[in-house]
């Protein structure tokens, strides 16, 4: 399909009919193939490669990619549909997508040559490989210019060396776009962006993180000893990394504000269908005031976020042609609707009682799912920092 004019949306938010074949085709995969398995992956970690394949197929791993590189060629507001629908059933599946599409698809699509968009975009927007993110270290996140990583450039190219941490989807990517130091005395101007070929000597990965949530998306250190990246997988110019890595952290955070929309959805929808069945002292619980003002609160944040998501992805559509920044626009959108789904999903465990924290329904799931939507691509602290220093200027 071609791309789908953002505007075709509306004032009033009506889908075009494109976005909603686009939505509904992810929302009955979701049902039908994610749904079964979600909590069975859960439970054990494993990473789900089998519907993650289904999902290449269907052009959800590169949904933004154009078609000559392997994508669905479709715009912003398609990808934020169809992850919103992945996520609202399983948030592992959909941070394995989010990583692909938002984070590894968009900084080779923008940043990288067209030979290696032909070499190693294509591979991974159509689902036939797994991309990663590599920014974070053990003893830097939030802080990039600390990392401790080196990329020491020879005549054939860069020898690397050093340890990343909390690297999603990394036990089973193909490939990782990495951040390295190459220029130490420079700080966050003397870090470059490489893309690593995983199959090759020097690279390693570390143990597999145990997390509260999102179990099955995967994520593990990675470690470089005396790796050989060559001349031509270097992204973008040296010391142009940072640049490079904030870019795909506004598509990422985005990218997290869909899928902490599904989350909420999700939470929502359990909540409100429990209060209309369970009773309490004659009624059904939903007729007292203490979980009618929950739902309540739930359906605003759900609803607000909506509207701050939509009006993040017009812009990111819009810097396509203009070039300009999205930044504060994804911020905000990440930070409001992360803590959106967090509240949800609260309130889902204490609507539900002692359901919510049994296993036998996913309202526990969706809780530890939400957590890390605060945490990852920029906590909410770094939201609220890049926020105000944007519309203040003060630093």
């Amino acid at each position: 399909m071609s791309a789908i004019d953002i505007q075709h949306a509306g004032p009033n938010l009506d889908l075009s009919p494109e976005h909603k074949i686009i939505r509904q085709a992810a929302r009955e995969f979701a049902i039908n193939e994610i749904a079964p398995i979600a909590a069975k992956f859960d439970e054990t970690g494993d990473f789900p490669i089998d519907t993650i394949r289904k999902m290449g197929k269907m052009g959800l791993m590169g949904i933004e990619v154009p078609e000559k590189y392997g994508g669905a060629g479709l715009d912003t507001f398609s990808y934020i549909l169809a992850l919103e629908e992945i996520s609202k059933i399983d948030a592992a599946h959909g941070t394995i997508m989010s990583v692909n599409n938002s984070l590894y698809c968009h900084s080779i699509l923008h940043f990288g040559t067209e030979e290696q968009k032909n070499k190693f975009l294509r591979p991974v927007a159509s689902g036939e490989m797994i991309g990663a993110y590599s920014l974070t270290e053990p003893t830097s996140g939030s802080d990039s210019a600390s990392m401790r990583s080196r990329a020491v450039r020879k005549d054939d190219g860069y020898l690397i060396n050093g340890r990343k941490s909390w690297v999603s989807s990394a036990p089973f990517a193909d490939l990782i776009i990495l951040f390295s130091i190459t220029n130490p005395d420079k700080k966050q101007k003397g870090i470059s962006a490489f893309i690593i070929e995983t199959n090759k000597p020097g690279f390693s990965r570390g143990k597999t993180e145990p997390k509260l949530g999102i179990r099955a998306s995967g994520t593990s250190e990675i470690h470089f000893e005396n790796y050989l990246c060559p001349l031509e997988n270097r992204l973008g110019e040296e010391g142009k990394g940072f640049n490079i890595a904030m870019s795909a952290l506004d598509s990422g955070r985005i990218g997290i504000a869909a899928q902490a929309l599904g989350i909420a959805e999700a939470a929502y929808e359990a909540s409100v269908a429990f209060s209309k069945e369970r009773e309490a002292f004659g009624k059904k619980i939903g007729q007292f005031q203490g979980i009618s003002f929950k739902i309540a609160d739930m359906k605003t944040r759900i609803e607000a976020s909506r509207l701050l998501i939509y009006k993040a992805s017009i812009a990111k559509q819009r810097a396509k042609t203009s070039g300009e920044r999205f930044t504060l626009d994804a911020s905000i959108a990440k930070l409001f609707a992360s803590e959106t789904a967090m509240f949800c999903a609260h309130a889902a465990v204490q609507i539900h009682g002692g359901m919510g924290y049994s296993k036998e329904l996913p309202i526990e799931r969706y809780f530890r799912d939400a957590k890390i939507t605060e945490i990852y691509e920029g906590t909410s602290e770094i939201q609220r920092l890049v926020i105000s220093r944007l519309e203040t200027g003060l630093r």
